[in-house]
């Protein structure tokens, strides 16, 4: 799973030719950070500024977006927080310069980051949902992850054992393709593992802070 990561910076935005993001966000983010989400409007590409964390619409407050970062594709047309959405196709991406992940070594969880090698930025999955809540309006968000236990990469993060999950890449050339999908049953055609040849991963220890959360304080 994916609860930590570093959204694309501004000159990354410029490389890729996207759109102006028109607010400000943090170097790195964790679950119920806000984060910025592309998705693909009338009008064309378009920012929103969402919590990462899907805030479904029958849940009375945000606390939720704690636990509901990522979401199984396999799974979201059943999972009470995600059908609604998913249904209704709310995809967009989150655009990221690197994302981290655990690796076991010696029975210890190690955080390491994986990035492209030539320094781009690039799209995971996302799907997005839009609420009223106490008469304000919540944005919010989740990674779609797959299965990554024949991934070359992948497979080596989480905990020992048989399940490995990965979040899903979204190639430059199929972005437009992912953004207006329509169908639901056109999921999978996107669920693919992303080529290994470009990305590369190491090991990034975390900076210790003196007040720290549960979430924050997952890797040594």
């Amino acid at each position: 799973m994916c609860a930590n990561y570093k959204p694309l910076t501004i000159e990354q935005s410029k490389q890729l030719e996207l759109p102006l993001i028109p607010f400000e966000y943090a170097e790195e983010v964790y679950p119920s950070y806000k984060t910025p989400l592309l998705f693909k409007s009338d009008h064309g590409l378009e920012w929103r500024e969402v919590l990462f964390g899907l805030v479904p619409k029958w849940s009375e407050d945000i606390n939720i977006s704690k636990h509901t970062y990522n979401a199984r594709h396999e799974t979201i047309f059943q999972k009470p927080s995600f059908q609604d959405a998913a249904y209704k196709c709310k995809f967009g991406v989150i655009p990221v310069s690197e994302f981290y992940e655990s690796k076991y070594i010696e029975n210890k969880p190690q955080r390491w980051g994986v990035r492209r090698k030539d320094g781009k930025a690039f799209y995971i999955a996302a799907l997005y949902e839009i609420r009223k809540l106490n008469d304000q309006i919540i944005r919010s968000a989740a990674m779609l992850t797959m299965d990554a236990i024949d991934h070359p990469m992948m497979k080596d993060f989480h905990e020992p054992g048989d399940v490995k999950r990965s979040v899903v890449v979204i190639p430059d050339t199929r972005l437009d393709d992912w953004l207006s999908l329509k169908q639901p049953y056109q999921l999978n055609e996107h669920m693919k593992g992303f080529p290994v040849e470009e990305f590369e991963c190491s090991h990034v220890p975390k900076a210790r802070i003196e007040k720290i959360t549960p979430q924050l304080n997952m890797f040594d």
